[in-house]
């Protein structure tokens, strides 16, 4: 599942297409993919100027000088396509600019969606109103973690995992962040040290910009709108190591924690 880097480099690839532009055409090619379309999308986006593009979290953002964001998700598999060739049979929703540039969402599974919402009130849209603060933002702090983590005995990935505790982190990204720090992934969040946290945030931090900065993970069918492959996946400490030496030596650990894969070493994170 694209998360947040892959969201924020499909964000930064559409801003230099989208960004000032207007909209000529809005075509839903179906009625739905996880949810239904908006029933006024075409009405509401077609003829609008696109004035700004951002994420919250996993999902992406795109603002209109007519108060409205489209909010995209892209799911399982869901990606842009900037002027693709041809529109192919999971290309589900195609836009083009007041310059003739196209742009499909492709997404072959349908788990991702499209919505619209009041710009100026994106803080109450549902999936946003109790979120965390975002992790690359100075609200996430040692001071905020040590607070939101006061007194909880379940594991220290299980609540960075809680996007009520921090926005948009995702499996891989904790599992690279905690072995950063030195953390074990098991450890009870209430039991991690201020001085320990420190250590964490920072890491967390890290591991997202350099994911960023490399495109994201390609995992599947996740590629950046102009159709390169996320590269962060040959920089990966732990994830998808299982049995691999760590950097210590010692061999990289998997078990499986509520359906999800953490990938650690025993060795250097307690």
């Amino acid at each position: 599942m694209p998360e947040l880097p892959e969201v924020e480099t499909t964000v930064r690839g559409l801003q230099p297409v989208l960004q000032g532009q207007l909209l000529a055409s809005v075509e839903p090619r179906r009625a739905d993919l996880r949810f239904a379309f908006p029933p006024d999308l075409r009405q509401r986006l077609i003829g609008a100027r696109v004035t700004g593009l951002g994420r919250r979290a996993k999902y992406g953002l795109i603002d209109t000088d007519r108060g409205d964001t489209m909010i995209f998700h892209l799911g399982m598999s869901g990606r842009w396509r900037l002027d693709p060739e041809e529109i192919g049979t999971h290309d589900h929703l195609v836009l083009e600019t007041g310059e003739g540039r196209l742009l499909s969402l492709n997404d072959p599974r349908r788990f991702g969606f499209v919505d619209l919402f009041a710009t100026s009130a994106l803080d109450s849209y549902p999936a946003f109103a109790k979120m965390g603060p975002e992790p690359l933002g100075p609200e996430l702090n040692a001071d905020y973690l040590n607070a939101a983590l006061k007194g909880r005995s379940a594991p220290i990935k299980a609540l960075l995992l809680d996007q009520r505790i921090v926005a948009g982190l995702g499996n891989i990204y904790v599992c690279e962040a905690l072995h950063m720090a030195g953390i074990a992934p098991t450890r009870a969040g209430g039991r991690i040290s201020r001085k320990r946290l420190e250590l964490l945030v920072p890491a967390i931090k890290s591991v997202l910009e350099a994911a960023i900065e490399a495109g994201g993970s390609t995992l599947r069918d996740y590629a950046r709108p102009d159709g390169e492959l996320g590269y962060f996946a040959r920089q990966w400490r732990v994830y998808g190591r299982e049995g691999e030496a760590c950097g210590c030596g010692a061999p990289v650990r998997r078990r499986v924690d509520s359906g999800r894969s953490t990938f650690f070493c025993a060795t250097c994170q307690r």
